[in-house]
């Protein structure tokens, strides 16, 4: 089935006894009579997490998880099944599983399933996964980020630090004769810090990651400036007023605030989504849907970032998809069923959070592109708005768009200048109107630090957002005063 040994086939075979003619019993059984399509995607995992607070280590935790999905396509009907113990034998009953609910559920489409195409990708070559690094390391960091962000303020109270590291290993076969595996290392370190004055408390946050080693965190010590940015943003709190409420003006930062992207437009160009008809985006392809300033994109090809993949879940490489182009809808994120269905490319968007769990359209790194207004000229266009630096949680409707953002760092903008900073303001508005709205895209579109987990259908994966500075007129606010 497969010729060349990959280092994921590898593993299987040395650790499970999985070989390729295994593999076509398997099929043969998950076919059966009747089906059009079938995959297996296996999965070994490795965590690790370490924490640290009120200066002392206080949680070490190691875990390993290995298990198989097998999905049967059967008339467009899926049929799924699992199991945490890697055996043929186990498969076989996986397989028959799987088979009986797709040839048992109402069909309602014709069957299609798309071809894995693409250039294979070594976007994170990694030596040392950070699960391999000595305990005593990475216990040693969390004392040094403590000792640090202590000193650069006297009204630190706490300091709350911890390092999560993921080493997985994936194989996807189908039983159109496709076999790709994939080592996906994953690892975030966060800060948190908590000052007081007079009785006052405040947090603040910051962190960064991706598929990187231990290296990339202390070589520039990287971790330093997550401490203080953590402290500032915590410092700044303590003299934040609340936000007013009403229509204005409100300038984006470059970054993390492109997670409003991500949830307020991107969930809804997703494929299945679309094909359901369930989106404010469905059937808009080649239509006009934002500003002619936005060029939106969803590139899993980024070396080393949080969402980045050399293959998706279902074996697809993945690839730089254009979605919006100048303000035109050019496409959807796509995975096998849905593009099959749809008729239309695959995009490499196939995403499950773990074995258990089926494979749909998610998003990997999801942001608009850099316009040519310099930021400090968008700031100086508003009279009277909102600087919104950074969010905190958010919700959104697929069907209607509409969406509730809360600014965990906001600023008030008075004739053209960053004024006091506000707290408690909330972003309210309509993903697709919102698009309509962006006046000015500045030319410094930055990245997210590498923080980024999305939600979907009780599903979580790891992801990346991005945004440049941004106007967008007209937005309602909520705010604690009028």
């Amino acid at each position: 089935m497969v010729e060349e040994k990959l280092p994921a086939v590898s593993f299987f075979d040395r650790n499970f006894g999985i070989q390729g003619h295994d593999l076509e019993k398997v099929f043969a059984t998950a076919l059966g009579r009747k089906a059009d399509y079938a995959d297996l995607y296996f999965e070994y995992r490795r965590n690790e997490g370490v924490s640290l607070e009120e200066g002392l280590v206080k949680n070490c935790s190691q875990s390993t998880a290995n298990g198989v999905g097998v999905r049967v396509l059967a008339d467009a009907k899926t049929g799924y099944a699992y199991t945490d113990d890697i055996t043929i034998e186990n498969l076989e009953i996986a397989a028959r599983t799987a088979q009986y609910i797709a040839q048992n559920r109402p069909s309602q489409l014709p069957a299609a399933v798309s071809q894995a195409r693409g250039e294979a990708h070594d976007l994170y070559p990694i030596k040392t996964p950070v699960n391999d690094v000595a305990l005593e390391k990475k216990v040693a960091l969390l004392y040094e980020i403590d000792k640090f962000a202590r000193g650069l303020d006297a009204r630190v109270k706490n300091v709350l630090v911890s390092i999560g590291a993921e080493y997985k290993v994936i194989l996807v076969a189908s039983s159109q004769g496709m076999v790709v595996g994939d080592i996906q290392p994953l690892t975030r370190l966060n800060v948190t810090c908590i000052v007081e004055e007079n009785g006052n408390r405040q947090v603040g946050s910051f962190g960064g990651g991706g598929r990187v080693e231990f290296g990339f965190f202390v070589d520039g010590k990287d971790y330093e400036r997550y401490a203080r940015e953590a402290v500032r943003q915590a410092v700044l709190n303590l003299s934040a007023e609340d936000a007013p409420a009403g229509t204005m003006d409100v300038v984006l930062g470059p970054g993390w605030p492109g997670i409003l992207l991500h949830e307020a437009i991107g969930h809804g160009l997703e494929g299945d989504f679309n094909r359901k008809k369930t989106s404010a985006f469905s059937d808009r392809i080649g239509h006009r849907v934002a500003s002619e300033l936005c060029t939106v994109v969803d590139d899993g090809t980024i070396p080393s970032r949080r969402g980045s993949l050399n293959v998706d879940d279902e074996g697809t490489p993945t690839h730089r998809t254009v979605l919006i182009e100048k303000g035109i809808l050019k496409g959807y994120l796509q995975d096998k069923l849905n593009a099959g269905l749809m008729k239309m490319p695959l995009t490499g968007n196939g995403r499950r959070e773990s074995y258990a769990h089926i494979p749909m359209p998610r998003m990997t790194n999801t942001f608009m592109l850099a316009g040519e207004s310099p930021p400090e000229d968008i700031l100086r266009s508003v009279k009277k708005g909102l600087y919104a630096v950074s969010f905190g949680g958010g919700q959104v409707d697929i069907t209607s768009g509409k969406f509730v953002f809360s600014a965990s760092e906001a600023y008030l903008i008075e004739d053209g200048k960053v004024a006091k900073p506000v707290k408690g303001a909330t972003l309210i508005g309509n993903g697709p109107d919102v698009l309509t709205r962006v006046s000015m895209v500045g030319a410094d579109l930055k990245l997210d630090e590498g923080v980024g987990t999305c939600g979907k259908d009780g599903q979580s994966v790891p992801v990346g957002v991005g945004l440049p500075t941004i106007k967008i007129d007209g937005l309602t606010v909520g705010g604690t005063r009028g």
